[in-house]
């Protein structure tokens, strides 16, 4: 059995290499450092339930890929 908690650590570090990553191609792309912060504040907080959601319906809908 996998816990929830473990689930949320997993999207929370994630969204953080995903967030920094989204922060830097803003900033390159505009040129300015605070548009790639905004840019990367509201897409983590949007990706981070969406990931979440994703992580606990694969669980619980299929079983593809897990030892029993």
């Amino acid at each position: 059995m996998v816990s929830r908690q473990r689930h949320l650590y997993k999207a929370c570090t994630w969204r953080l290499i995903g967030t920094l990553d989204t922060m830097l191609i803003g900033w390159l792309v505009s040129g300015d450092p605070m548009v790639g912060v905004a840019i990367g504040s509201i897409e983590s907080i949007s990706k981070l339930f969406l990931y979440y959601m994703h992580e606990r319906a694969w669980y619980k809908l299929t079983r593809f890929g897990v030892d029993q």
